[in-house]
């Protein structure tokens, strides 16, 4: 839990069927990518600060792809409101890719949101609620226990 997010929904983007379904993205064939849409007090929480925390917790520089998860709906994507988020949004890709974060060049889209469907319901929350099945265990918990080293300072209860 970050400090100033307020709230976090699953859902998907980027795509030209409307309404799709998890079944449907996972397919690769609606062009939507896997995304979350994030809620923030900027008074509390800059958007730029969002932006340093989504380049430190995926892999901006894997095409279509997250760990073992492969597919167009896997890419990194950041979709803007508008064209203040988008201007901010390049700055900061030119300060990563100017930085030494990553050796390989990074792939990020960054694209006007048109329209953001959310998540079946069964997606909210999932890590917590099945934080004992093989995935969460291999794959997310070491990335929470990274994410929450490397930003303490930004979180609502430091664990």
């Amino acid at each position: 839990d970050v400090i100033g997010v307020s709230k976090v929904t699953s859902g998907y983007a980027g795509g030209a069927v409307d309404n799709p379904s998890y079944e449907q993205v996972c397919s690769g064939r609606t062009g939507h990518a896997e995304v979350v849409q994030i809620e923030y007090d900027p008074a509390i929480i800059s958007y730029d600060d969002l932006l340093t925390i989504f380049w430190r917790i995926h892999d901006p520089t894997t095409l279509n792809r997250q760990g073992a998860d492969v597919g167009t709906q896997y890419r990194s994507i950041i979709l803007s409101h508008d064209e203040r988020q988008t201007a901010a949004a390049e700055r900061s890709l030119s300060t990563t890719e100017a930085g030494d974060l990553y050796r390989a060049p990074i792939v990020t889209e960054i694209v006007s949101l048109e329209t953001f469907y959310p998540a079946e319901i069964y997606h909210d929350d999932y890590y917590n609620r099945n934080r004992n099945q093989p995935y969460c265990r291999a794959v997310i918990d070491p990335k929470v226990k990274k994410f929450r080293k490397s930003f303490v300072n930004k979180l609502k209860q430091p664990a």
